[in-house]
């Protein structure tokens, strides 16, 4: 399987502090790689290192020692305007041509690829279409952030970067933008996305790495995230007027169990495994 992005013992620090006195270790020799084709989220606390893991694969901020690949190149030494070309950006917030309509908008940075996206068919895909001849500076929030994911894909790239990319969109406009961020994996684009919304990591990534303290805690499928798949399963159901619970190992030998003891339908049955967030808590040691 190939790669899109290839790390290998990334490692970034930030100069003295004069209260701390020391360097601050934002990233500390971290080991990452990203399948072409595959959407890969990113999670962790503020301060964990993933805005300067994601600023370095964007070519936007030096590091201090490790190998790098985005795309087959290294973004420090790499012919940026045609690498960049490649890749897409959605920043967690922009202020770009606020007095320019969105179509205005779109067009203008349209000519800066070799291969852009149409510009209607961008506006439609991110619901924008009312909003068409509206100035930047006159849409709501959420209708900003749909904008800034517009730009982020009018350069039909092949390797498309999202920084909380659903920030201030209503829960039927974040289902929207899920559609469009599988339909841009369906025919190639590779994402990398961090987020803070663990159901839209469970909804979208084929894998998730969860970083804390500038190191990479676990890298899996969101089912098996730090041995998801290998907790107890919890088994709740009503019986005699009262609810009960039971953690197991075993859960179908309990079900057969239960089912021969209760004739009919099991009242108020439910099977669980730790949720995503569940995890994910655990593992940054309740941060968030």
């Amino acid at each position: 399987m190939s790669n899109a992005i290839s790390v290998r013992g990334l490692v970034k620090s930030y100069g003295a502090t004069k209260k701390a006195g020391q360097r601050i270790h934002a990233v500390r020799g971290i080991d990452l790689e990203v399948h072409t084709g595959e959407i890969f989220a990113l999670l962790g606390p503020n301060g964990a290192g993933k805005t300067s893991t994601i600023e370095i694969l964007e070519g936007y901020r030096s590091r201090d020692s490790g190998e790098l690949r985005v795309l087959g190149e290294d973004p420090a030494t790499t012919n940026l305007p045609l690498w960049r070309n490649r890749v897409g950006i959605v920043l967690q917030s922009t202020k770009d041509g606020a007095d320019l309509s969105v179509q205005e908008i779109l067009a203008h940075f349209a000519q800066y690829y070799s291969n852009p996206r149409d510009v209607d068919e961008v506006i439609e895909s991110v619901g924008l279409q009312e909003k068409r001849h509206a100035r930047g500076e006159h849409l709501s929030g959420g209708q900003r952030r749909r904008l800034d994911v517009a730009l982020g894909i009018i350069g039909n790239p092949e390797l498309l970067f999202l920084d909380e990319p659903t920030t201030g969109f209503d829960p039927e406009a974040r289902r929207s933008f899920w559609e469009l961020i599988r339909t841009l994996r369906s025919a190639g684009t590779t994402i990398l996305m961090s987020t803070h919304y663990l159901d839209e990591a469970e909804a979208l990534a084929d894998r998730v790495a969860v970083m804390n303290h500038g190191v990479i805690v676990d890298c899996a499928t969101p089912d098996r995230l730090g041995g998801r798949d290998r907790e107890r399963v919890n088994i709740r159901w009503r019986e005699s007027g009262s609810l009960h619970q039971e953690l197991t190992d075993t859960p179908t030998e309990f079900l057969r169990a239960l089912s021969a003891r209760i004739s009919g339908e099991i009242p108020e049955l439910s099977v669980s495994r730790p949720s995503l967030e569940e995890i994910y808590l655990q593992m940054i040691g309740g941060q968030e």
